[in-house]
């Protein structure tokens, strides 16, 4: 979830009136942020020195650790104090665009209607199941708003149903890191079986035979998903077999059921390379066969279909890739036919498979496109049409093959999410759903959007999608929130939330930099961003700030950004670029410490994540990471008001590194602005768990975004 930016006054704020200003200075002036102790310690590498002040702030579960994190909290809380009836009000009003008792389309698989509601007042989840028909009686599978009593994180996740209807195995974490047991429940007595499965993704697949399931084992330290399991119901776990060990430590693991039903596929990744292994679904004590041997820099996915597999993949330099086949009985490379060549002006994202059809979903000049094709080629292929530069489109759960009909869903950044059933053969479209904005204010004719191009310093042109109330001047008196994240081929669609219009009906302007490190503009604007040319993510999110502002949509006193993990680490880069453009800055969970980090292969995704940003134990590496590295090049210099946000147990991006850096940040700091920062001690990455509590924090975030811009309801 996004994170946003206010602050409470200090001397250098405005606020409303001078009366609040007077008033909230005599307030603060007497408090003192915390001061975390220097204790040095030399990180040498490279006969390069590297002096950290804060190190010590790594030693998780530290008392001392826990005292400054909880000063911290209380700090932010004293000095956001007077938001509080404001932070209530803001919650309250995104919780009532939320249609409480809401539930998802239904989808049809394997004889039974699957739908996901959720209950008035509740949190959590509840799923349910019709068979045959929709006025078939409800049955619950899961209520996770009884599940999750007495917790305070719970996730459910992974639910995967056997073939025979009468099994469904589920992933819960409740630490908040990632850390999910997989349970067995019996759908005809309700009965969850003793037997649990610890360290796992929380996803699984069933054989055909209703009693095997694949699951994939983590490692306890690192967390990479590194081993595939077999597991037979009613058996002990400890009996379980290795079935397969990804020894690579830049590469990760998974296992999943071809949507055919025929075979089960163990995938191997890393950021350039992949492998598959199959093993048909029949025979699960079977030996699973490699599909074609990894090659570094080979990229391939699989969809089977018939007596063929069907391989997106970049082989031969086919960089926005292209679609092949081959026979599944030889499955190697030199077997591969080409059926859509690749194109270097559109990327080829995804494919799905029918009876019938072929569908592929395709990228062109950064907006979404969805081809249908049928395999008889009786009819030309044809796309589905969209008639604007700021939308999202996509394939849902397509998950009978023998249907004519496709789901996808539909949003822009003035339109809420769609879902849409398209029937192939008709070409007729039934609106299954449009999700509801309650309050009864919201009109998306109040609203307009574009996208505008900035040019870089290197002539690149960047794309930024922008949302605004109709009748925004571009006068430089609008606030604006610009949001980026720029890596692993991430692309940020624009797409429409709910909770946004707390911003734009006060007079914000919402935009995205779509900056080198996504996908947005095909697989080479990613390549664009990543290892040694890592700098073009942040000098292109600058440059579309200073676009922004030249063309008068804001001005540096209402300049925001904001952007969370890899993101984050684009916030704590801009800040030491151009801290000047900003009046304040949101970063969550934020990769900063970047040098630190990747020196550390005990820290979860560490190895696998050397092709995206380089091994630093290399020199070359090294000295570039270092280079950017928020944390590493901190200076005195008058940043501005800044906003960060972690999860105690976070096992992605750990909580000291945005710790330490917030510490340095207040020692570096030559201006009077706000640095504030928030630790949630339950939560991980993607903060509460809970639909509302999510909310909450959001609300404290926006009220600390508009308490900066002197809005105060």
């Amino acid at each position: 979830m996004m994170k946003y930016l206010i602050v409470v006054c200090m001397a250098s704020l405005i606020f409303a009136t001078s009366c609040d200003k007077e008033k909230n200075t005599e307030n603060n002036m007497e408090l003192q942020p915390p001061k975390a102790d220097k204790i040095a310690k030399n990180l040498e590498m490279h006969d390069d020195v590297r002096v950290d002040e804060y190190y010590w702030l790594n030693q998780k579960d530290d008392p001392e650790v826990i005292d400054y994190l909880e000063r911290e909290n209380d700090y932010y809380a004293k000095m956001t104090a007077d938001t509080d009836e404001f932070k209530e009000a803001l919650f309250e009003e995104l919780k009532g665009r939320i249609k409480e008792d809401d539930e998802s389309v239904p989808y049809l698989y394997n004889g039974y209607y699957y739908i996901t509601r959720y209950e008035k007042g509740k949190n959590y989840p509840v799923y349910t199941r019709k068979k045959g028909n929709l006025d078939a009686e409800e049955e619950v599978l899961f209520n996770v708003n009884e599940m999750a009593e007495g917790y305070a994180f719970y996730n459910l996740r992974g639910i995967n149903i056997s073939p025979d209807n009468k099994w469904a195995a589920f992933g819960v974490d409740t630490l908040s890191r990632r850390k999910y047991n997989i349970h067995i429940k019996n759908l005809e007595t309700g009965e969850v079986l003793d037997e649990v499965i610890p360290l796992t993704t929380g996803t699984s697949t069933w054989a055909n035979d209703n009693k095997t399931l694949f699951y994939t084992h983590k490692d306890e330290q690192t967390l990479r998903s590194s081993k595939i399991y077999r597991h037979v119901r009613g058996t002990d776990i400890e009996n379980d077999v290795l079935i397969f060990s990804e020894d690579d430590e830049t590469f990760g693991t998974y296992v999943y059921k071809t949507k055919s039903k025929k075979y089960l596929v163990i995938g191997s990744y890393s950021t350039l390379t992949s492998e598959f292994q199959i093993l048909k679904a029949d025979d699960p004590e079977g030996q699973f066969k490699v599909f074609q041997p990894r090659v570094r820099g080979l990229e391939y996915n699989i969809s089977h279909f018939g007596d063929h597999f069907y391989i997106l993949t970049n082989k031969d330099g086919a960089s926005n890739f292209k679609l092949m086949k081959t026979s599944e009985n030889t499955t190697e490379q030199e077997n591969w036919e080409e059926v859509i060549a690749h194109r270097d002006d559109v990327l080829l994202e995804d494919v799905e498979t029918f009876r019938d059809f072929l569908v592929i979903s395709e990228r062109s000049n950064g907006l979404n496109k969805i081809k249908i094709s049928r395999w008889d080629e009786s009819t030309d292929p044809y796309y589905l049409p969209f008639d604007n530069e700021t939308y999202t489109a996509y394939t849902m759960q397509n998950m009978e093959f023998d249907s004519e009909v496709l789901r996808y869903g539909y949003n822009s950044l003035t339109t809420p999410a769609s879902v849409i059933d398209f029937n192939m053969n008709t070409r007729d479209k039934e609106i299954k759903k449009e999700v509801e904005v309650l309050g009864g204010k919201f009109d998306k004719n109040n609203y307009e959007s574009k996208r505008v191009w900035a040019t870089g310093e290197d002539g690149t042109k960047i794309p930024i999608s922008m949302v605004y109330r109709k009748g925004m001047e571009q006068n430089g008196d609008n606030p604006l929130l610009l949001y980026g994240y720029g890596s692993y081929g991430s692309t940020i669609d624009p797409y429409f939330s709910s909770q946004r219009l707390t911003l734009l009906d006060r007079g914000f302007i919402f935009a995205i930099a779509h900056v080198r490190g996504s996908e947005y503009l095909g697989r080479q604007w990613y390549e664009d961003g990543k290892l040694l040319k890592k700098m073009n993510t942040f000098t292109d999110f600058v440059d579309a700030t200073k676009y922004l502002i030249s063309e008068k949509y804001t001005s540096t006193e209402h300049m925001y950004a904001s952007g969370g993990s890899a993101g984050g680490l684009l916030m704590g880069a801009i800040l030491n670029i151009s801290p000047e453009f900003y009046n304040g800055v949101v970063a969550a969970v934020p990769f900063v410490d970047v040098v630190t980090t990747m020196l550390d292969d005990s820290i979860p995704l560490t190895t696998g994540e050397y092709d995206e940003w380089g091994n630093p134990n290399k020199k070359e590496y090294y000295e570039y990471m270092k280079s950017y590295s928020p944390y590493d090049n901190v200076k005195k210099v008058d940043y501005p008001n800044i906003f960060v946000t972690t999860g105690y147990h976070d096992s992605q991006v750990q909580y000291w590194e945005p710790a330490k850096w917030v510490a340095k940040l207040r020692e570096y700091n030559t201006s009077d602005n706000v640095i504030l920062f928030h630790t949630n001690m339950e939560a991980g990455h993607g903060g509460a768990s809970g639909r509302f509590e999510a909310l909450k924090e959001l609300a404290m975030d926006y009220a600390f975004l508009l308490s900066l811009e002197g809005i105060k309801e």
